[in-house]
């Protein structure tokens, strides 16, 4: 059963930064397409950054460009976010989704992957 973990959320002040992580029982951990998204109270998912398979140059939102920074290992199944600079509009649910096959038009279309976990929340204080 494919499984993806979040954990690493928590409540910072703004300027701060959080490092999320996201563990995943996936039968070949690298041949899979990361991406994380995240969900602020009352919008809809939105996308933050994706990692194609076998560790490709990752692709951010242009909200979080220069600010965050996606890696994998995949010796140990799991991705990270970095994230510096924060502020309060970054104040979401971080999910992170898998999927086997993206083309990079489609890293940022929710709907593309078939594997979800189930969250870690980030709060920001202004």
């Amino acid at each position: 059963q494919v499984q993806l973990v979040e954990s690493g959320g928590g409540l910072v002040p703004a300027g701060g930064f959080l490092r999320p992580s996201c563990k995943a029982s996936l039968p070949t951990f690298s041949a899979y397409t990361l991406g994380w998204f995240r969900q602020a109270p009352g919008s809809e998912l939105e996308f933050v950054a994706a990692m194609k398979r076998h560790n490709s140059n990752p692709y951010y939102a242009n909200a979080v460009k220069g600010r965050f920074t996606m890696s994998r290992d995949n010796a140990k199944a799991t991705a990270y976010l970095q994230m510096n600079s924060l502020s309060a509009n970054d104040t979401a649910v971080y999910f992170c989704a898998a999927d086997q096959q993206l083309i990079t038009s489609a890293l940022g279309v929710t709907s593309q992957y078939d594997y979800w976990g189930q969250g870690t929340q980030v709060t920001v204080s202004s």
